[in-house]
This record gives C-alpha cells, sequence and structure tokens, in this order.
C-alpha cells in the first residue's frame, strides 16, 4: 500500500558554515537535498528521489522503484567544521561495503554525475571558481584516503583541475575495489555533490 514502505535518510548538519543541511537516500548514494532546514531537506525527499531515478534512467542505469513515499530520518551527524577534507559525514551505512556489483553500478553513476556537471559548467555564462576548486579538493582528499598518491602537476584552469582531480578519484577507486574502507561515502558525496553544483549553475543560468 502506496506511503506505507518506510525509508531511510540521513542527515548531514553545519554545511556551507552552518546555513545548509543534507538529507540522504540510503538507498540510493547520491541522491541528496540540500535545504535551509531539515523540514525542508528531508520534506523533499520523495520528489527528490522520483527525479533522481528518472535520472538514472534516462542514462541507460537501472534504477529501483520505491514503494510509497514514507521516507524519514534515521540518523543526523555534523560535518566536521574546519577540518581539512574530506570533512564530511560517515554515516553508519557507510561503513558497510557495496557488492561488486553495486559498486560497478555506483561508479557509473558517479561518471553521470560529472557528465552532467560537465554540460552545465559548458552552458554557464559564469562559474564560480570556488565551488569547482572545493570539489576538486575534496576529490583529491579521497583519492588519498584510498591510497593514491596523486603527485602528478596540476593546471592552471580551474575547470582542468575538476577534471583532472575527478580522473584522480575515478582511477583511485578502481584500483581499490568495492571493499575499500568508505567508498560507500565517497561515492555517496561526490555525486550528490556534482550533481548540487549542476543544478546550482543551470539555475543561476535561466
Amino acid at each position: 500500500m502506496a506511503g506505507t514502505m518506510p525509508h531511510a535518510i540521513f542527515v548531514e548538519t553545519g554545511l556551507d558554515a552552518g546555513a545548509t543541511v543534507a538529507a540522504y537516500a540510503a538507498e540510493l548514494p547520491g541522491c541528496a537535498v540540500f535545504a535551509e532546514t531539515d523540514a525542508e531537506a528531508v520534506g523533499a525527499m520523495p520528489r527528490r528521489v522520483a527525479a533522481f531515478t528518472s535520472w538514472l534512467r534516462a542514462g541507460g542505469e537501472v534504477a529501483p522503484d520505491f514503494i510509497g513515499d514514507n521516507w524519514y530520518e534515521v540518523e543526523r551527524a555534523p560535518v566536521a567544521g574546519k577540518a581539512k577534507a574530506p570533512e564530511r559525514v560517515a554515516f553508519s551505512l557507510d561503513e558497510l561495503p557495496p557488492s561488486a556489483a553495486e559498486f560497478h553500478g555506483y561508479l557509473r553513476w558517479l561518471e553521470l554525475a560529472r557528465e552532467e556537471l560537465a554540460a552545465a559548467i559548458d552552458a554557464a555564462a559564469q562559474v564560480p571558481n570556488e565551488a569547482l576548486a572545493a570539489i576538486e579538493r575534496q576529490d583529491r582528499a579521497f583519492a588519498r584516503l584510498l591510497g593514491s598518491s596523486d603527485s602528478g602537476a596540476k593546471a592552471n584552469d580551474p575547470i582542468d583541475r575538476l577534471y583532472a582531480a575527478r580522473d584522480t578519484l575515478t582511477d583511485a577507486l578502481e584500483r581499490a575495489g568495492s571493499t575499500a574502507d568508505g567508498v560507500r561515502r565517497i561515492v555517496r558525496v561526490a555525486i550528490a555533490d556534482d550533481l548540487r553544483l549542476a543544478e546550482r549553475l543551470r539555475g543561476a543560468s535561466r
């Protein structure tokens, strides 16, 4: 019966110097709502899940069907303040390694998200360099957690640096595999942040 199947949401507080709350759909790594309040973030999740699964299907991925719209918070934690990247929260589910099939699916989702961001960058009249730099730093920090040395020279252009950082992260994920510590958190945050910036750029260009 619609509305009776419960689905878990993880809530991350304190983003953007305390201005933003993020809600993540536990069953869809990368599916997230960023809002000013808890209620707004959690309340928007059914619409976000519908949009996210439609986006996956449009990209040729098989997306699950969800019964009902009963999404509720099961865990929350604050970001790590001014700590060096990556400072994003690791929830309890992030400690469980995905299966090999799930992992390879998540890597495809990550590629779709970066393609979405690249298209938004190409269409934008102006791209905020600080936002690109934040994702770049986070990608490189995640890659280091996975054992990447990331010793190559960095390009001068912020967009080129962004793409190089994502290549470094993707390579590190592929080498580490599905059983490496933290891979679920890494793909969850990377996908969510790429899509968030893509939507921000598209909204600014309208």
